[in-house]
């Protein structure tokens, strides 16, 4: 089946999603790291996004549609995929349904993280990601892994776009874009709230207990 897994910026989207493609075989689809990774390109289209993500705003719906359906296409994720932070609006979940339709697929669960805002703020704030081994930590909260960490620290880094005021921009455009798509699926049986303020353990065992039924 797959997954569509909502929360602001900084709930741990990425977190679960990866906890899920281990535990549970699944492809993890971030249109986040899809767009770093073409924002990396030396294309006119990857400096545009690059411009975007750092000012905190959303690329346009094409763009983003594009890039998801060259990963819907390949058979090897058929139902077996993880929306991590998509659809972002209406338009958005309107074409996933006709994208997945397409290809003889669809959503079985849609999991919401629902953390406070100034959770957030030290999630993405002190967030860090290690070069090597793609492991996320917490300056805040993860100080002794820090220390620790098996790649050596210098390996972490700051995205550039994890600032207070790129923070409260992609908060509120959150807060705006998405709340209607979240009123739209949480009409549906398949839809589930999780406090995202609870240990990461605890969510995952919910998670799991979800992909179980």
């Amino acid at each position: 089946m797959n997954i569509i897994l909502f929360g602001p910026p900084g709930a741990g989207k990425g977190t679960q999603a990866q906890f899920i493609v281990k535990n549970h075989n699944y492809f993890q689809l971030s249109t986040g790291d899809l767009l770093r990774i073409e924002s990396r390109q030396n294309t006119l289209l990857g400096d545009k996004i690059k411009k975007l993500i750092k000012n905190g705003n959303f690329v346009s719906d094409e763009v983003v549609n594009n890039l998801l359906k060259k990963c819907i296409t390949n058979l090897k994720f058929r139902d077996r995929i993880i929306f991590d932070g998509y659809p972002r609006n209406i338009d958005q979940a309107k074409n996933l349904d006709k994208i997945l339709i397409e290809f003889n697929q669809q959503i079985s669960r849609v999991i919401f993280l629902n953390v406070d805002r100034s959770i957030i703020e030290k999630r993405i704030m002190g967030r860090m990601t290690c070069e090597k081994c793609n492991k996320t930590l917490n300056e805040f909260f993860n100080e002794a892994e820090i220390e620790l960490h098996p790649c050596g620290k210098k390996f972490l880094i700051k995205r550039t776009d994890d600032n207070l005021e790129t923070v409260t921009a992609r908060y509120d455009t959150y807060m705006k874009t998405t709340i209607p798509v979240l009123d739209f699926y949480s009409k549906n049986t398949n839809f589930t709230e999780i406090d995202g303020d609870i240990g990461i353990e605890q969510i995952t065992s919910k998670i799991n207990d979800i992909l179980k039924v």
